[in-house]
């Protein structure tokens, strides 16, 4: 999975819903003209739910979960969720150090002896906030397979274990750990890595014990393929000229602690209710998650120039498994999620009371825009 992240900017808001006309609208009616028209029963669509001072005030799925039947989306399907996956991630390792069974300040070469000079002083700290300085996986698949010849498809994909091997081929990093900031599926896939060889299971087992059956997310499963399947499952595409095609898995689909889970807006709104309750992690336990990372100088970090146009030199700050950056001085937890054939976005504004979840399987819509143009209206409308 590339960085590519969403766009921030609204969507042009829908004419007469805003200001003070708008108090005498319902949320449902504010918000159905932003999703309408983009999908019909034969197109590939997403799933939106909305959530207001705790109660949901929209929930809707367009379009169809897949083309050879054309089963419809509901607020039940399930879609993966890309780098959305990286906020369960960060819960799994903050439950670890709840647990006293890791730090945030254990490095790296203490859980794998066997890992190279230049990774051994990375903290558990600067893999969950991007500061780690690992190599990229996919390029250093990119390069081995320029040598070597096509080793990775859609139908032999790379394993999180093969990742942690190229990574160990390594003799430098990217930069000195702490030093910088940079957006790194590496660093979660060790991560995930890190849970398992810590808990002693695997890494969707240990989600599906400690986050997901206590919240009752009980369609939310990490997929690993011919052991599992994804019940009420979305399959992603991508536009074909006038039409769409099903490019649902890619080579590096199969990798966990950075992309793998798969998900429902229903489900994520048991997420967002245990976040809001402190659920799983008391409100201390959880502050660390939602401080921003801090190195090298005094400023924030910016998305590099592989992301979309609109974000590009963007600022932003990162804690464990969420941007922080406020949006228009609102406090604001967000991720997107963007991999072969889906996107997805989080806006959390926990002070204002505002959640908004769109998920997508398919590649030409931008759920971070629309999700910003929910959160418009219903902060114009107050």
């Amino acid at each position: 999975m590339r960085l590519i992240a969403l766009g921030l900017g609204a969507i042009a808001l829908i004419a007469g819903v805003t200001g003070a006309g708008a108090q005498s609208v319902s949320p449902e009616k504010q918000i159905a003209p932003i999703f309408e028209g983009l999908a019909t029963d034969k197109t590939p669509g997403l799933a939106v739910l909305v959530k207001q001072n705790a109660r949901v005030v929209f929930e809707r799925g367009y379009g169809a979960k897949e083309s050879r039947t054309g089963a419809r989306i509901d607020t039940k399907t399930n879609f993966r969720l890309a780098s959305v996956t990286k906020q369960f991630t960060a819960m799994a390792i903050t439950l670890l150090v709840r647990d006293k069974e890791l730090s945030y300040e254990t490095k790296l070469g203490e859980i794998y002896p066997e890992f190279p000079e230049y990774g051994k002083e990375i903290t558990v700290r600067q893999l969950l906030n991007h500061t780690s300085g690992l190599p990229d996986y996919e390029d250093l698949m990119d390069a081995q397979e320029k040598t070597e010849g096509k080793i990775w498809s859609p139908e032999k994909q790379i394993q999180d274990a093969e990742v942690l091997k190229l990574l160990e081929k390594e003799s430098k990093a990217k930069f000195v750990p702490g030093s910088k900031w940079d957006y790194s599926n590496s660093g979660y896939v060790v991560l995930g890595l890190i849970v398992a060889k810590i808990s002693g299971k695997p890494f969707g087992e240990f989600l599906h014990e400690r986050i997901f059956v206590p919240l009752k997310m009980s369609d939310t499963i990490v997929l690993q393929k011919g052991k599992n399947e994804v019940p009420n499952r979305a399959y992603g595409h991508s536009k074909d000229g006038v039409g769409f095609k099903e490019t649902d898995q890619s080579s590096t689909s199969a990798t966990q602690g950075d992309g793998g889970v798969y998900s429902s807006v229903e489900d994520l709104s048991k997420w967002d209710d245990a976040l809001r309750n402190h659920t799983l992690l008391s409100e201390e336990e959880m502050k660390p998650a939602l401080v921003p990372a801090e190195f090298g100088a005094p400023r924030n970090a910016v998305l590099p120039d592989d992301a979309p146009a609109s974000l590009r030199g963007v600022p932003v700050k990162y804690g464990f498994g969420w941007f922080l950056d406020p949006y228009k001085g609102r406090e604001r937890m967000w991720h997107y999620g963007d991999t072969m054939g889906f996107k997805t976005a989080i806006q959390r504004f926990t002070k204002d009371g505002l959640t908004v979840i769109v998920l997508c399987n398919r590649t030409d819509l931008d759920p971070g825009a629309l999700a910003t143009s929910a959160i418009e209206l219903l902060l114009n409308s107050r």
